[in-house]
């Protein structure tokens, strides 16, 4: 017969199950120090021996790693989805950015779907949360936390979505956005609309995500990536305009 007795979990297994689904759902991030052992056996209740059993087995398989005097840390087991080469390829190639977006309208047009439908009332209120403070950065017009923000909003829609693959992948290229690899918001900014526009979008995204509408929130979601893309597209066009236009302007001068 295929059964057996059934054993007592050891509290070491029990804390080494906690912490792997905290890392796994994306809630303890790659480089976030975990609190002290003395506080941690006191938040999961257990003993010191216990803890320590289990934190170094996580350790020992590459999920936390300790460094002298600062603590244990969750390691980078997702690191980058994309080699350092590859990145540069990514920041230097045109088709890359926009295959990036038609991912992105993809993937999280499908997150967002996910999102209206499972998401829990506190995933939403997350997601609302996030979008509050995009609403308070752009009155400061600082691109940089505009961008970090707007990154944290479509993130936040992921997690919401409760796919862990989905989860992790897209973290890692979340980073590369921040980072500017993809596109820079900062260049989109010189069309005088844009700012309020994308706004605007995440406002309709957000609308259709509160209201717990899997096509609303999917469709704005395409309506806002389409828009990224025709802005980049536009941006694109005007800059090699000026290229001809200083050419034809050196040229009057010298007549």
């Amino acid at each position: 017969m295929p059964f057996e007795p059934i054993m007592q979990e050891k509290l070491s297994h029990g804390v080494i199950r906690q912490i792997e689904g905290l890392i796994l759902r994306g809630i303890l991030r790659a480089g976030e120090r975990l609190p002290s052992e003395r506080e941690l056996s006191e938040r999961m209740d257990v003993s010191r021996p216990s803890l320590r059993e289990a934190l170094a087995d996580l350790q020992d398989r590459g999920l936390l790693t300790a460094r002298a005097g600062a603590g244990v840390f969750v390691a980078d087991v997702l690191g980058s989805a994309f080699s350092p080469a590859l990145v540069t390829l990514f920041g230097s190639h045109d088709e890359a950015v926009f295959d990036y977006i038609s991912f992105r309208r993809d993937m999280e047009g499908l997150a967002a779907e996910r999102a209206a439908r499972l998401g829990s009332d506190t995933d939403l209120k997350v997601i609302d949360a996030v979008f509050r403070k995009m609403e308070a950065a752009h009155q400061k017009r600082n691109p940089a936390e505009e961008a970090s923000l707007d990154a944290d909003f479509h993130l936040s829609i992921i997690e919401a979505s409760h796919n862990i693959i989905m989860l992790h992948m897209m973290r890692s290229m979340y980073d590369l956005l921040r980072e500017g690899v993809f596109y820079n918001r900062s260049i989109m900014f010189k069309q005088r609309t844009t700012r309020d526009a994308l706004l605007d979008q995440h406002r309709q995204i957000n609308n259709g995500l509160q209201a717990r509408d899997p096509a609303a929130a999917r469709a704005a979601v395409v309506a806002h990536l389409n828009y990224v893309e025709t802005a980049l597209l536009d941006q694109q066009k005007s800059e090699r305009h000026e290229v001809f236009a200083q050419k034809r302007f050196d040229h009057e001068m010298r007549r």
